[in-house]
Protein backbone atom coordinates (compact mmCIF):
# COMPACT_ATOMS: atom_id res chain seq x y z
CA UNK A 1 0.00 0.00 0.00
CA UNK A 2 1.17 3.94 -0.91
CA UNK A 3 1.11 6.25 1.54
CA UNK A 4 -1.96 8.41 2.02
CA UNK A 5 -1.44 11.57 0.83
CA UNK A 6 -4.40 13.47 1.64
CA UNK A 7 -4.41 16.34 3.33
CA UNK A 8 -6.75 18.60 5.63
CA UNK A 9 -8.09 21.96 4.07
CA UNK A 10 -10.42 23.08 7.06
CA UNK A 11 -7.35 24.14 9.71
CA UNK A 12 -4.27 26.53 9.56
CA UNK A 13 -3.53 29.65 7.32
CA UNK A 14 -5.46 30.44 4.04
CA UNK A 15 -2.95 32.72 2.49
CA UNK A 16 -0.44 29.91 3.24
CA UNK A 17 -2.75 26.60 2.70
CA UNK A 18 -4.26 28.11 -0.41
CA UNK A 19 -1.00 29.26 -2.41
CA UNK A 20 1.10 25.67 -1.18
CA UNK A 21 -2.12 24.07 -2.87
CA UNK A 22 -1.84 25.85 -5.83
CA UNK A 23 1.70 26.11 -6.70
CA UNK A 24 2.29 22.51 -7.87
CA UNK A 25 -1.54 22.82 -9.79
CA UNK A 26 0.08 25.59 -11.39
CA UNK A 27 3.18 23.49 -12.46
CA UNK A 28 0.94 20.95 -13.52
CA UNK A 29 -1.23 23.01 -15.78
CA UNK A 30 1.26 25.02 -17.38
CA UNK A 31 3.63 21.79 -18.05
CA UNK A 32 0.21 20.28 -19.62
CA UNK A 33 -0.31 23.89 -21.83
CA UNK A 34 3.36 23.26 -23.18
CA UNK A 35 3.26 19.82 -23.92
CA UNK A 36 0.64 20.10 -26.00
CA UNK A 37 2.14 23.53 -27.43
CA UNK A 38 5.28 21.00 -28.37
CA UNK A 39 2.91 19.30 -30.74
CA UNK A 40 2.27 22.60 -32.88
CA UNK A 41 6.23 23.78 -32.42
CA UNK A 42 7.23 20.29 -33.42
CA UNK A 43 4.85 20.27 -36.28
CA UNK A 44 4.96 24.12 -37.23
CA UNK A 45 8.14 24.08 -37.35
CA UNK A 46 9.05 20.21 -39.12
CA UNK A 47 6.43 19.54 -40.97
CA UNK A 48 5.21 23.25 -42.11
CA UNK A 49 2.36 25.86 -42.37
CA UNK A 50 -0.17 23.90 -43.53
CA UNK A 51 0.05 21.65 -40.95
CA UNK A 52 0.30 24.09 -38.10
CA UNK A 53 -2.95 25.57 -39.75
CA UNK A 54 -4.36 22.05 -39.95
CA UNK A 55 -3.71 21.37 -36.25
CA UNK A 56 -4.36 25.05 -34.83
CA UNK A 57 -7.82 24.77 -36.21
CA UNK A 58 -8.35 21.89 -34.21
CA UNK A 59 -7.97 23.46 -30.88
CA UNK A 60 -11.09 24.90 -30.45
CA UNK A 61 -12.91 21.48 -31.18
CA UNK A 62 -10.62 19.69 -29.21
CA UNK A 63 -10.97 22.31 -26.26
CA UNK A 64 -14.69 21.35 -26.35
CA UNK A 65 -14.55 17.76 -26.10
CA UNK A 66 -11.07 18.16 -23.04
CA UNK A 67 -12.43 20.81 -21.38
CA UNK A 68 -15.98 18.92 -21.01
CA UNK A 69 -13.84 16.18 -19.29
CA UNK A 70 -11.77 18.19 -17.34
CA UNK A 71 -14.90 20.21 -15.87
CA UNK A 72 -16.54 16.52 -14.74
CA UNK A 73 -13.28 16.21 -12.75
CA UNK A 74 -13.59 19.69 -11.42
CA UNK A 75 -17.38 18.37 -10.07
CA UNK A 76 -16.45 15.24 -8.96
CA UNK A 77 -13.22 17.04 -7.06
CA UNK A 78 -16.33 19.13 -4.98
CA UNK A 79 -18.11 16.16 -4.29
CA UNK A 80 -15.75 14.18 -2.84
CA UNK A 81 -13.92 17.26 -1.31
CA UNK A 82 -17.36 18.13 0.64
CA UNK A 83 -17.72 14.57 2.22
CA UNK A 84 -14.09 14.52 3.07
CA UNK A 85 -14.12 17.55 4.79
CA UNK A 86 -17.45 16.13 6.23
CA UNK A 87 -15.03 13.51 7.67
CA UNK A 88 -17.69 11.01 6.18
CA UNK A 89 -15.40 7.84 5.17
CA UNK A 90 -18.14 6.13 3.51
CA UNK A 91 -19.16 9.33 1.49
CA UNK A 92 -15.68 9.45 -0.08
CA UNK A 93 -15.86 6.10 -0.78
CA UNK A 94 -18.99 5.61 -2.29
CA UNK A 95 -18.65 8.95 -4.59
CA UNK A 96 -14.86 7.98 -5.69
CA UNK A 97 -16.18 4.78 -6.86
CA UNK A 98 -19.11 6.38 -8.74
CA UNK A 99 -17.34 8.53 -10.01
CA UNK A 100 -14.50 6.80 -11.61
CA UNK A 101 -17.47 4.54 -13.65
CA UNK A 102 -19.30 7.34 -14.42
CA UNK A 103 -16.15 8.96 -16.23
CA UNK A 104 -14.85 6.10 -17.80
CA UNK A 105 -18.61 5.65 -19.34
CA UNK A 106 -18.18 9.22 -20.31
CA UNK A 107 -14.49 9.38 -21.72
CA UNK A 108 -16.01 6.49 -24.34
CA UNK A 109 -18.86 7.94 -25.02
CA UNK A 110 -16.78 11.38 -25.75
CA UNK A 111 -14.55 9.72 -27.87
CA UNK A 112 -17.24 8.24 -30.14
CA UNK A 113 -19.10 11.01 -30.36
CA UNK A 114 -15.60 13.20 -31.41
CA UNK A 115 -14.12 11.01 -33.77
CA UNK A 116 -17.75 10.41 -35.53
CA UNK A 117 -18.32 14.14 -35.94
CA UNK A 118 -15.32 15.87 -36.63
CA UNK A 119 -15.42 16.35 -40.68
CA UNK A 120 -18.97 17.52 -40.14
CA UNK A 121 -18.31 20.18 -37.20
CA UNK A 122 -14.97 21.33 -38.81
CA UNK A 123 -16.69 21.55 -42.16
CA UNK A 124 -19.25 23.79 -40.53
CA UNK A 125 -16.69 25.92 -39.10
CA UNK A 126 -15.03 26.96 -42.22
CA UNK A 127 -12.07 25.32 -42.01
CA UNK A 128 -9.66 26.11 -44.77
CA UNK A 129 -9.75 23.20 -47.38
CA UNK A 130 -5.96 22.92 -47.71
CA UNK A 131 -6.54 22.37 -43.70
CA UNK A 132 -8.96 19.63 -44.15
CA UNK A 133 -7.80 16.66 -44.25
CA UNK A 134 -4.53 16.52 -42.00
CA UNK A 135 -7.02 18.34 -39.57
CA UNK A 136 -10.41 15.46 -39.42
CA UNK A 137 -6.79 13.22 -39.23
CA UNK A 138 -4.94 14.76 -36.39
CA UNK A 139 -9.02 14.62 -34.39
CA UNK A 140 -9.74 11.45 -35.28
CA UNK A 141 -6.47 10.14 -33.50
CA UNK A 142 -6.45 12.37 -30.42
CA UNK A 143 -10.08 11.06 -29.82
CA UNK A 144 -8.50 7.79 -29.17
CA UNK A 145 -6.99 9.50 -25.86
CA UNK A 146 -10.58 11.05 -24.81
CA UNK A 147 -11.28 7.98 -22.16
CA UNK A 148 -7.95 7.90 -20.78
CA UNK A 149 -8.33 11.79 -20.64
CA UNK A 150 -11.52 11.38 -18.47
CA UNK A 151 -10.15 8.83 -16.25
CA UNK A 152 -6.83 10.95 -15.43
CA UNK A 153 -9.05 13.96 -14.72
CA UNK A 154 -11.18 11.67 -12.67
CA UNK A 155 -7.84 10.76 -10.32
CA UNK A 156 -6.82 14.16 -10.57
CA UNK A 157 -10.13 15.82 -9.33
CA UNK A 158 -10.35 13.28 -6.45
CA UNK A 159 -6.58 13.71 -5.47
CA UNK A 160 -7.18 17.21 -5.46
CA UNK A 161 -10.41 16.83 -3.29
CA UNK A 162 -7.78 15.26 -0.63
CA UNK A 163 -5.30 18.13 -1.00
CA UNK A 164 -3.08 16.04 -3.03
CA UNK A 165 -2.01 18.15 -6.02
CA UNK A 166 1.88 17.12 -6.24
CA UNK A 167 1.44 13.30 -7.17
CA UNK A 168 -0.23 14.49 -10.19
CA UNK A 169 2.10 16.96 -11.26
CA UNK A 170 5.23 13.88 -11.26
CA UNK A 171 2.80 12.10 -13.01
CA UNK A 172 1.93 14.84 -15.75
CA UNK A 173 6.05 15.24 -15.64
CA UNK A 174 6.56 11.86 -16.86
CA UNK A 175 4.03 11.41 -19.40
CA UNK A 176 4.46 15.18 -20.69
CA UNK A 177 8.32 14.21 -21.04
CA UNK A 178 7.08 10.92 -22.95
CA UNK A 179 5.36 13.21 -25.27
CA UNK A 180 7.43 15.10 -26.15
CA UNK A 181 10.15 12.40 -26.93
CA UNK A 182 7.27 10.47 -28.92
CA UNK A 183 6.68 14.04 -30.74
CA UNK A 184 10.26 14.51 -31.54
CA UNK A 185 10.63 10.08 -32.58
CA UNK A 186 7.16 10.33 -34.58
CA UNK A 187 7.56 14.25 -36.60
CA UNK A 188 11.47 14.35 -36.87
CA UNK A 189 12.36 10.79 -37.40
CA UNK A 190 9.75 9.31 -39.00
CA UNK A 191 8.14 11.74 -40.78
CA UNK A 192 4.93 11.34 -39.26
CA UNK A 193 3.26 14.48 -39.55
CA UNK A 194 0.12 14.99 -37.96
CA UNK A 195 -0.18 11.58 -37.39
CA UNK A 196 2.80 11.98 -34.94
CA UNK A 197 1.98 14.15 -33.30
CA UNK A 198 -1.45 12.96 -32.60
CA UNK A 199 -0.42 9.29 -31.70
CA UNK A 200 2.35 11.01 -29.35
CA UNK A 201 -0.91 12.54 -27.21
CA UNK A 202 -2.46 9.51 -26.78
CA UNK A 203 0.31 7.35 -25.82
CA UNK A 204 0.85 10.08 -22.95
CA UNK A 205 -2.77 10.01 -21.96
CA UNK A 206 -2.90 6.56 -21.23
CA UNK A 207 0.48 6.45 -19.25
CA UNK A 208 -1.22 9.45 -17.50
CA UNK A 209 -4.29 7.70 -16.76
CA UNK A 210 -2.18 4.52 -15.64
CA UNK A 211 -0.09 6.33 -13.39
CA UNK A 212 -3.08 7.86 -11.46
CA UNK A 213 -4.68 4.69 -11.62
CA UNK A 214 -1.74 2.90 -9.97
CA UNK A 215 -1.96 5.62 -6.55
CA UNK A 216 -5.62 5.27 -6.21
CA UNK A 217 -5.65 1.17 -6.35
CA UNK A 218 -2.23 1.43 -4.07
CA UNK A 219 -3.30 3.86 -1.12
CA UNK A 220 -4.02 2.85 2.03
CA UNK A 221 -5.95 6.33 2.13
CA UNK A 222 -10.20 6.58 2.78
CA UNK A 223 -10.20 7.65 -1.13
CA UNK A 224 -8.53 4.04 -2.24
CA UNK A 225 -10.17 3.06 -5.59
CA UNK A 226 -10.78 -0.99 -5.37
CA UNK A 227 -11.91 -2.78 -8.91
CA UNK A 228 -13.64 -5.52 -6.46
CA UNK A 229 -15.29 -2.87 -4.80
CA UNK A 230 -17.19 -1.66 -7.78
CA UNK A 231 -20.47 -2.67 -7.17
CA UNK A 232 -20.82 -2.46 -3.10
CA UNK A 233 -20.39 1.03 -3.69
CA UNK A 234 -21.83 2.46 -6.88
CA UNK A 235 -24.76 4.76 -5.02
CA UNK A 236 -27.41 6.50 -6.36
CA UNK A 237 -27.48 9.80 -4.40
CA UNK A 238 -23.66 10.10 -5.60
CA UNK A 239 -24.25 9.47 -9.33
CA UNK A 240 -27.13 12.31 -8.67
CA UNK A 241 -24.59 14.49 -7.11
CA UNK A 242 -22.85 14.38 -10.12
CA UNK A 243 -25.27 14.53 -12.46
CA UNK A 244 -26.41 17.68 -10.40
CA UNK A 245 -22.59 19.33 -9.89
CA UNK A 246 -20.22 17.27 -11.85
CA UNK A 247 -22.08 17.27 -15.56
CA UNK A 248 -22.76 20.75 -15.17
CA UNK A 249 -19.37 21.82 -14.70
CA UNK A 250 -18.99 20.21 -17.68
CA UNK A 251 -20.93 21.41 -19.69
CA UNK A 252 -20.04 25.13 -18.67
CA UNK A 253 -16.75 24.00 -20.71
CA UNK A 254 -19.26 22.93 -23.65
CA UNK A 255 -20.66 26.36 -23.23
CA UNK A 256 -17.70 28.01 -23.65
CA UNK A 257 -16.11 26.04 -26.25
CA UNK A 258 -19.15 26.44 -28.40
CA UNK A 259 -19.30 30.04 -28.46
CA UNK A 260 -15.24 29.77 -29.32
CA UNK A 261 -15.95 27.87 -32.13
CA UNK A 262 -17.91 30.68 -33.36
CA UNK A 263 -14.97 32.63 -32.56
CA UNK A 264 -13.13 29.99 -34.39
CA UNK A 265 -15.42 30.78 -37.19
CA UNK A 266 -14.87 34.53 -37.34
CA UNK A 267 -10.98 34.13 -37.80
CA UNK A 268 -11.64 31.73 -40.49
CA UNK A 269 -12.42 34.27 -42.36
CA UNK A 270 -9.38 36.32 -42.64
CA UNK A 271 -6.39 34.89 -44.62
CA UNK A 272 -4.80 32.09 -43.75
CA UNK A 273 -2.19 33.41 -42.13
CA UNK A 274 -4.56 35.03 -39.61
CA UNK A 275 -5.46 31.58 -39.41
CA UNK A 276 -1.79 30.20 -38.66
CA UNK A 277 -1.39 33.29 -36.37
CA UNK A 278 -4.39 32.67 -34.19
CA UNK A 279 -3.41 28.83 -33.59
CA UNK A 280 -0.28 29.81 -32.77
CA UNK A 281 -0.89 32.76 -30.43
CA UNK A 282 -4.15 31.09 -29.20
CA UNK A 283 -1.69 28.52 -27.01
CA UNK A 284 -1.39 31.25 -24.55
CA UNK A 285 -5.22 31.45 -24.06
CA UNK A 286 -4.65 28.07 -22.31
CA UNK A 287 -1.14 28.70 -20.58
CA UNK A 288 -2.30 31.38 -18.65
CA UNK A 289 -6.14 30.62 -17.86
CA UNK A 290 -4.89 27.01 -16.71
CA UNK A 291 -2.36 28.66 -14.47
CA UNK A 292 -5.21 31.08 -13.30
CA UNK A 293 -7.26 27.78 -12.96
CA UNK A 294 -5.34 26.47 -9.99
CA UNK A 295 -6.27 29.14 -7.65
CA UNK A 296 -10.19 28.07 -9.37
CA UNK A 297 -9.36 24.48 -8.38
CA UNK A 298 -8.02 25.71 -4.96
CA UNK A 299 -11.26 27.40 -4.52
CA UNK A 300 -13.35 24.86 -5.33
CA UNK A 301 -11.56 22.01 -3.16
CA UNK A 302 -11.26 24.51 -0.03
CA UNK A 303 -14.63 25.77 0.11
CA UNK A 304 -16.00 22.09 -0.30
CA UNK A 305 -14.09 20.83 2.18
CA UNK A 306 -14.86 23.47 4.97
CA UNK A 307 -18.44 23.37 3.60
CA UNK A 308 -18.55 20.13 4.86
CA UNK A 309 -16.51 20.83 8.20
CA UNK A 310 -19.35 23.89 8.41
CA UNK A 311 -16.54 26.35 8.81
CA UNK A 312 -18.19 29.37 7.02
CA UNK A 313 -15.56 31.67 7.95
CA UNK A 314 -13.04 29.87 6.07
CA UNK A 315 -15.81 29.56 3.53
CA UNK A 316 -15.79 33.40 2.35
CA UNK A 317 -12.21 33.93 3.21
CA UNK A 318 -10.99 30.72 0.88
CA UNK A 319 -13.34 32.75 -1.88
CA UNK A 320 -11.45 35.99 -1.92
CA UNK A 321 -7.78 34.91 -1.23
CA UNK A 322 -8.20 32.48 -4.13
CA UNK A 323 -9.29 35.35 -6.16
CA UNK A 324 -6.20 37.86 -5.05
CA UNK A 325 -3.93 35.25 -5.90
CA UNK A 326 -5.97 34.16 -9.48
CA UNK A 327 -5.76 37.87 -10.69
CA UNK A 328 -2.43 38.98 -9.71
CA UNK A 329 -1.15 35.26 -11.49
CA UNK A 330 -3.05 36.63 -14.38
CA UNK A 331 -2.50 40.23 -14.78
CA UNK A 332 1.70 39.40 -14.27
CA UNK A 333 1.75 36.85 -17.56
CA UNK A 334 -0.78 38.63 -19.49
CA UNK A 335 1.31 41.50 -19.92
CA UNK A 336 4.05 39.65 -20.36
CA UNK A 337 2.75 37.51 -23.42
CA UNK A 338 1.23 41.23 -24.70
CA UNK A 339 4.55 43.10 -24.58
CA UNK A 340 6.33 40.47 -26.32
CA UNK A 341 3.59 38.67 -28.30
CA UNK A 342 5.93 38.82 -31.54
CA UNK A 343 8.54 36.61 -29.80
CA UNK A 344 6.15 34.45 -28.76
CA UNK A 345 4.01 33.50 -31.86
CA UNK A 346 7.27 33.22 -33.61
CA UNK A 347 8.25 30.41 -31.75
CA UNK A 348 5.53 28.67 -33.55
CA UNK A 349 6.96 29.73 -37.12
CA UNK A 350 9.36 27.75 -39.01
CA UNK A 351 9.83 30.63 -41.52
CA UNK A 352 9.62 34.13 -39.92
CA UNK A 353 6.31 35.15 -41.97
CA UNK A 354 5.76 38.91 -41.08
CA UNK A 355 1.56 38.39 -41.50
CA UNK A 356 1.50 35.36 -39.56
CA UNK A 357 3.63 36.66 -36.77
CA UNK A 358 1.70 40.01 -37.01
CA UNK A 359 -1.72 37.98 -36.37
CA UNK A 360 -0.38 36.42 -33.65
CA UNK A 361 1.07 39.41 -31.60
CA UNK A 362 -2.52 41.00 -32.16
CA UNK A 363 -4.18 37.99 -30.36
CA UNK A 364 -1.86 38.10 -27.76
CA UNK A 365 -2.02 42.58 -27.33
CA UNK A 366 -5.82 42.08 -26.88
CA UNK A 367 -5.98 38.97 -24.80
CA UNK A 368 -2.94 39.62 -22.94
CA UNK A 369 -4.52 42.70 -21.05
CA UNK A 370 -7.87 40.78 -20.68
CA UNK A 371 -6.98 37.59 -19.02
CA UNK A 372 -6.82 39.03 -15.15
CA UNK A 373 -10.35 39.71 -15.51
CA UNK A 374 -11.62 36.44 -16.10
CA UNK A 375 -10.82 35.71 -12.05
CA UNK A 376 -14.07 36.99 -11.17
CA UNK A 377 -15.91 35.18 -13.23
CA UNK A 378 -14.01 31.71 -12.74
CA UNK A 379 -13.32 32.03 -9.07
CA UNK A 380 -16.95 32.71 -8.15
CA UNK A 381 -18.13 29.51 -10.26
CA UNK A 382 -15.46 27.13 -8.95
CA UNK A 383 -17.08 28.71 -5.33
CA UNK A 384 -20.10 28.06 -6.30
CA UNK A 385 -19.62 24.84 -7.35
CA UNK A 386 -17.61 24.30 -3.75
CA UNK A 387 -20.63 24.98 -2.55
CA UNK A 388 -22.64 22.19 -4.79
CA UNK A 389 -24.45 24.34 -6.91
CA UNK A 390 -23.64 23.96 -10.75
CA UNK A 391 -27.22 24.33 -12.41
CA UNK A 392 -27.87 27.82 -12.08
CA UNK A 393 -24.25 28.71 -12.74
CA UNK A 394 -24.36 27.01 -15.54
CA UNK A 395 -27.89 28.80 -17.26
CA UNK A 396 -25.90 32.14 -16.07
CA UNK A 397 -22.97 31.10 -18.54
CA UNK A 398 -25.15 29.95 -21.24
CA UNK A 399 -26.44 33.43 -21.15
CA UNK A 400 -23.35 35.59 -20.38
CA UNK A 401 -20.66 33.75 -22.35
CA UNK A 402 -22.63 31.59 -24.95
CA UNK A 403 -25.64 33.59 -26.49
CA UNK A 404 -23.49 36.82 -25.88
CA UNK A 405 -20.62 35.85 -27.65
CA UNK A 406 -22.92 34.86 -30.90
CA UNK A 407 -24.28 38.18 -30.50
CA UNK A 408 -21.44 39.79 -30.54
CA UNK A 409 -20.01 38.09 -33.33
CA UNK A 410 -22.74 38.22 -35.69
CA UNK A 411 -23.09 42.25 -35.08
CA UNK A 412 -20.42 43.76 -33.50
CA UNK A 413 -18.13 41.88 -35.30
CA UNK A 414 -20.14 41.90 -38.20
CA UNK A 415 -19.88 45.73 -38.38
CA UNK A 416 -16.50 45.99 -37.67
CA UNK A 417 -14.26 43.24 -39.33
CA UNK A 418 -11.03 42.69 -37.48
CA UNK A 419 -9.92 41.00 -35.60
CA UNK A 420 -9.37 43.29 -32.60
CA UNK A 421 -13.30 43.09 -32.23
CA UNK A 422 -13.21 39.81 -32.65
CA UNK A 423 -10.86 39.12 -29.38
CA UNK A 424 -12.50 42.13 -27.16
CA UNK A 425 -15.71 39.87 -27.05
CA UNK A 426 -13.48 37.65 -24.67
CA UNK A 427 -13.01 40.48 -22.33
CA UNK A 428 -16.87 41.97 -22.55
CA UNK A 429 -18.38 38.10 -21.84
CA UNK A 430 -16.16 37.76 -19.12
CA UNK A 431 -17.16 40.85 -17.63
CA UNK A 432 -20.82 40.39 -17.90
CA UNK A 433 -20.51 36.79 -16.64
CA UNK A 434 -18.86 37.74 -13.20
CA UNK A 435 -21.43 40.37 -12.42
CA UNK A 436 -24.48 37.52 -12.64
CA UNK A 437 -22.04 34.85 -11.09
CA UNK A 438 -20.99 36.80 -7.90
CA UNK A 439 -24.62 37.97 -7.44
CA UNK A 440 -25.96 34.05 -7.36
CA UNK A 441 -22.90 33.68 -4.96
CA UNK A 442 -24.06 36.26 -2.61
CA UNK A 443 -27.60 34.66 -2.41
CA UNK A 444 -26.35 30.99 -1.56
CA UNK A 445 -23.73 32.24 0.32
CA UNK A 446 -26.48 34.18 2.55
CA UNK A 447 -28.71 31.49 2.91
CA UNK A 448 -25.88 28.88 3.33
CA UNK A 449 -24.95 31.49 6.79
CA UNK A 450 -28.68 31.00 7.64
CA UNK A 451 -28.59 27.16 7.44
CA UNK A 452 -25.91 26.92 9.41
CA UNK A 453 -27.10 28.80 12.34
CA UNK A 454 -30.32 27.07 12.24
CA UNK A 455 -28.27 23.79 12.36
CA UNK A 456 -26.36 25.33 15.55
CA UNK A 457 -29.39 26.18 17.50
CA UNK A 458 -30.91 22.69 16.79
CA UNK A 459 -27.56 20.99 18.00
CA UNK A 460 -27.74 22.68 20.97
CA UNK A 461 -31.67 22.28 22.01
Amino acid sequence: MLKDSSKNLTEGSLFKGIILFGLPLIATNLLQILFNMADLIVVGNFSGTVSLGSVGSTVSLIHLYTGFLIGIGGGINSIVARYFGAGDDEGVKKAVHTSGVFCLITGIITFAISASTSYFVLNLLGTKPEYMEKAVTYIVIYSAGLPALSIYNFGNGVLGAVGDTKNPLIYLLVSGAVNVVLNVLFVVTFKMDVVGVALASVISQYLSAFLVMFLLVKTNGVFRFSFKGIKDNLDGEKLSQIFKIGLPSGAQFIIFQIANLFVQGGVNTFSKETVAGNAAAGQFDGLVLDAMGAFNIACASFIAQNYGARKKDRILKSYFISMLYAFTLGAIMGVTVAVFGEFFTSIFVDEYDPAVIAAGALRLKVMGLSFAFSTFMDCTISASRGLGKSIIPTFIVIAGSCIFRIVWIYTVFAYFKSPEWLYLVYIFSWTLTAIAEIIYFVIIYKKLTADFCEEQIKAAA
